[in-house]
Formats: structure tokens, C-alpha cells, sequence
């Protein structure tokens, strides 16, 4: 009898990520020793163990070799957002999303400084760096575009989802350039959730992106006795007030 044939896919995907991880020591090491320019792939993919081929598996640059869990962790940070619940607020959502770039340099921090300080120093790798942003900030822009009512704000959906999603992202790469700057000492991630409380103050209000989240509701008891409330702490009081003035009329 035929036996089953076994997924290697979580294997691959590790041993892929294993190489990747080699080569971009290996970039980082040359980088620092004989400078970005004087390093050839040729000289990486000889440091990491590899051949130059395989080099060119796994990235189409040098620049692009110091960055080798951005991909992966663009895939988590999808993930969070097709998970979401349904009453979650987007704008949590997507804060949730753009924490797993946070726990990617938080992993090695000595790793992330080093990187820090060479992305200051080579325009190629700065420019690697900002093409890895500007992924993020399309992934969170179509998602939360996608949390609109259609003609919800006459046509500004695009630009509103567009400046919410550059907000969140912008909030992070403040925190985490400074925790960079300290040389990865603080707590991250207590600022990490100011900044994003203060992105979510300026955004949650928003009518189309708050309709995902439950409308408040007031209950009131057969006797008139008890009214009950239900409401979201980031409710706006004249919703919540409206609401309980409704249900107080219904029972008069």
C-alpha cells in the first residue's frame, strides 16, 4: 500500500530562511570589514558557504542581502490581517500587523543595530530599506481601504486609508529608530503602544472605519428599572448618548 506523501514545505521554508540568514551575516560582516562598494556577491556567497548561484536564489542585489527577513515578515504581517475579527477596529488591526516588523528586529538586536548604522552610512542600502517600507504601507493601505463603506467619504477612501496606513507604519519606524539609537535597549514595545494609542486617537473616529465595530446599545428593563449599555470604550459620548436617550423614549 501506497504510503502518504509528507508536506516538506515547513522544512524548505526554514532551510530557506537558514540560507538567507547566512548570506546576510556574511553581507554584513564584509560590509563593515572592506566597505560596501569593494564587496562583490561573488565574496559573499564565498563567506556564507554557497555558490553564487544560490546567491541569486535567494535576492537579486548585495543591498538586498542585508535584509533577509523582510519577506517573511511581510507574509506574518498579512496573516494578522486576514485574521482579524470582525468587530476589531482596523486601525488595531493593522497596529497588530505592523508589530510583527517590531518583533523582527527585536529577535537580534546587536543584528539590527549593525544594520541601523549601515543603511546611515550606504544611500543603496537606505533606499533597500525605504522599498521594505513601502511595501508594508501598501499592505496596510488596500486593507484598510478595503474596511470602507463604498462612497463613504465622496471619493477621499484612497487618501484616507492611504495617511492611516502611513501613520501606523511612520509611528513604528519612530519607535524602533530610536530603540536603534539606544542600541536596542528599552522597553520597545511599552512606547511602541503610545505611539500607536495616539494613531488610533486621531483615526478610530473615522465613520467608515469604526462601522466594522458593533454600534453602541442600550437596554432598558420591562419596569423602567435598570437601562444597561454596551459600548466600545472609543465609542464617540454623543453616539453612546443618543443611544441611551432612544431606548429611554422606547420605554415611555
Amino acid at each position: 500500500m501506497a504510503q502518504p506523501v509528507k508536506s516538506v514545505r515547513p522544512q524548505v521554508s526554514h532551510q530557506r530562511l537558514k540560507v538567507r540568514r547566512q548570506l546576510a551575516a556574511a553581507a554584513m560582516e564584509l560590509f563593515v570589514s572592506k566597505g560596501y562598494e569593494a564587496t562583490t556577491v561573488d565574496e559573499i556567497a564565498a563567506t556564507a558557504g554557497v555558490a553564487r548561484r544560490t546567491f541569486f536564489r535567494h535576492f537579486r542585489s548585495k543591498e538586498e542581502a542585508i535584509f533577509p527577513d523582510h519577506d517573511d515578515t511581510l507574509e506574518r504581517a498579512k496573516a494578522v490581517l486576514d485574521a482579524a475579527p470582525a468587530h476589531e477596529n482596523p486601525i488595531d488591526t493593522v497596529c497588530r500587523g505592523i508589530k510583527e516588523v517590531m518583533k523582527m528586529y527585536a529577535a537580534s538586536p546587536a543584528v539590527s543595530v549593525q544594520r541601523y548604522r549601515l543603511t546611515r552610512e550606504v544611500p543603496a542600502l537606505r533606499e533597500r530599506e525605504i522599498a521594505s517600507v513601502a511595501r508594508y504601507e501598501r499592505l496596510f493601505t488596500s486593507y484598510l481601504l478595503g474596511q470602507f463603506d463604498e462612497n463613504s467619504h465622496n471619493g477621499d477612501e484612497p487618501l484616507l486609508a492611504e495617511v492611516a496606513a502611513a501613520s501606523v507604519v511612520t509611528a513604528h519606524n519612530h519607535v524602533l529608530r530610536r530603540w536603534l539609537r539606544r542600541d536596542g535597549e528599552g522597553d520597545v514595545e511599552a512606547e511602541l503602544d503610545h505611539a500607536f494609542a495616539i494613531v488610533r486617537r486621531t483615526f478610530a473616529s473615522l465613520p467608515a472605519i469604526a462601522a466594522t465595530a458593533p454600534p453602541p446599545a442600550a437596554f432598558a428593563s420591562a419596569k423602567g428599572e435598570v437601562l444597561v449599555t454596551v459600548a466600545r470604550t472609543d465609542a464617540p459620548l454623543s453616539e453612546v448618548m443618543r443611544t441611551i436617550e432612544q431606548a429611554l423614549t422606547d420605554r415611555a
